[in-house]
């Protein structure tokens, strides 16, 4: 049940829209704006995700609104789920606002391969990616580089990777911004930081990173989903969802204690410390948003690697060629991340830094920055949900563009924090929960499944309905897990 206090304080603008006065707070400087149905909304009472909504509108610079995602929950100064657009010129940066595993992001392949084909050797391909896709916390890679290779990640990103026989050009071309920010700059990343990413490059990791094979179990709009090169149910997917490893954090990290010092020294008045920040056109953001790029590459360079080893397991475990197995990069997009983006405030067009925390870009049909092979249906959008229940692809549309700054939610988004989840459940009877529903899962850790089960999370379906109604990406596919491998 939604608190008293915010029952008060919400403004119903419709049955998906609901709005924080500006008046709130004195000192907000744009509404809120969270989309939730009635039911979604009463999740939202039990943390401080609502309170940070306001927070955020605090921000110098931000335009439109303060926007929660009806994945959204508590985070570090913004919500995860979160999303916020300052002006370029007069506006702020904050790394509150992208969050410590920056370029946290999904990649989804296809294959052509069915649901009867898979089945029989399900095991044995969750054997091959265990092994050879290393996972866990610390895990260290396959890939051995010195100081001068590792600069060449951050810079490159993705195409890094494919330059070195980890795929090819055409995954950069279904990979957003074809998996590298220009600005990356890696003398801006911390010694420590690179010390941290060097041996950790093509991992999976721990925490809430997973592999999946999945089934198409639904499709809600054929033609966008055969844009993509899914034809029907039945047919498997393979979904990759890591991140920027300990390098990210520690950028983060790094950045947020000097964040503190530029606060003082711009005047900046927060109602949170945790929101941290620095005007975007000031040396100490373009800093930050240099070194945040080389997070980002490096996280795009990751998953293009686990990429290269999935396929590999794929050919070995079915005796078919890559291109027998259809096994083509959907789409790659970034959960944790600042943009550089252009677009329509009041009737203006604006340069803006877009920070999504826990929100995907979800740009229109038509849009230049939406693959050609997209361009007619608009940009995918992939949402996975928790590890025992199912993930969609959705597309983006013209409403998100004016409402959202082009954005839409990223998951399902947790009910409980890790140590809770800890505390009432077992990792061996999540195991066994999965088990019975007939989804194969491995880990190194299961105690560690406690954190990851599906009663820690929001039902995903009714996130996407969200969206879906309020028409800031609408469904073209769900899908349900075959098989799990968590970090």
């Amino acid at each position: 049940m939604m608190s008293s206090r915010w029952q008060e304080v919400l403004k119903k603008l419709d049955d998906y829209r609901w709005e924080i006065p500006r008046g709130y707070k004195s000192g907000m400087n744009v509404p809120g704006l969270i989309y939730a149905d009635e039911e979604m909304l009463a999740l939202m009472g039990d943390d401080e995700s609502l309170e940070q909504v306001a927070n955020v509108a605090f921000l110098p610079g931000i335009v439109g609104r303060s926007l929660a995602m009806p994945d959204i929950h508590w985070g570090y100064g913004f919500p995860i789920g979160g999303v916020a657009a300052t002006t370029v010129e007069q506006g702020v940066i904050s790394p509150g606002g992208v969050g410590f595993d920056i370029n946290c992001g999904v990649r989804l392949l296809r294959t052509d391969l069915s649901q009867e084909e898979v089945k029989p050797k399900i095991e044995e391909l969750v054997a091959e990616l265990f092994a050879n896709v290393p996972s866990g916390l610390g895990s260290t890679g396959k890939i051995r580089v010195d100081a001068r290779e590792l600069d060449r990640i951050l810079l490159q990103g993705a195409r890094w990777a494919v330059e070195r026989g980890y795929g090819e050009a055409q995954d950069l071309e279904a990979t957003e911004e074809e998996g590298c920010l220009k600005a990356a700059d890696p003398h801006q990343v911390s010694d420590r930081a690179k010390k941290r990413g060097a041996p950790q490059s093509g991992t999976l990791g721990s925490g809430n990173h997973f592999l999946e094979v999945q089934v198409v179990d639904e499709v809600y709009d054929l033609a966008a989903a055969q844009a993509m090169g899914i034809q029907e149910a039945g047919q498997v997917l393979f979904l990759i969802h890591t991140g920027s490893r300990g390098l990210g954090h520690q950028v983060c990290e790094d950045y947020v204690r000097k964040m503190g010092e530029a606060v003082r020294k711009y005047a900046i008045s927060l109602p949170d410390r945790q929101l941290a920040c620095t005007p975007v056109s000031s040396p100490e953001g373009k800093a930050y948003f240099a070194a945040m790029a080389c997070a980002a590459n490096y996280a795009w360079a990751n998953r293009q690697c686990i990429t290269h080893w999935a396929r590999e397991c794929f050919i070995k475990v079915f005796g078919k060629s890559r291109r027998q197995l259809g096994m083509e990069l959907v789409y790659d997009v970034a959960h944790n991340i600042a943009k550089m983006e252009e677009h329509s405030v009041d009737g203006k067009r604006l340069a803006l830094c877009v920070h999504r925390k826990g929100a995907t870009r979800a740009f229109p049909a038509g849009h230049p920055d939406v693959p050609a092979a997209y361009r007619q249906i608009g940009q995918p959008v992939l949402i996975p949900g928790d590890m025992g229940r199912c993930s969609y692809v959705a597309i983006g549309t013209e409403r998100a563009m004016k409402e959202t700054f082009g954005s839409t939610c990223h998951g399902a988004g947790r009910l409980q924090s890790r140590s809770a989840a800890k505390r009432s459940l077992r990792g061996a009877d999540v195991a066994h929960d999965l088990a019975a529903r007939g989804i194969v899962v491995r880990t190194g850790n299961v105690a560690s499944l406690a954190e990851e089960a599906s009663q820690a999370y929001k039902d995903v379906s009714k996130v996407v309905e969200i969206t879906h109604q309020a028409g800031i990406s609408l469904k073209v596919i769900k899908a349900r897990p075959l098989a799990v491998i968590k970090g």
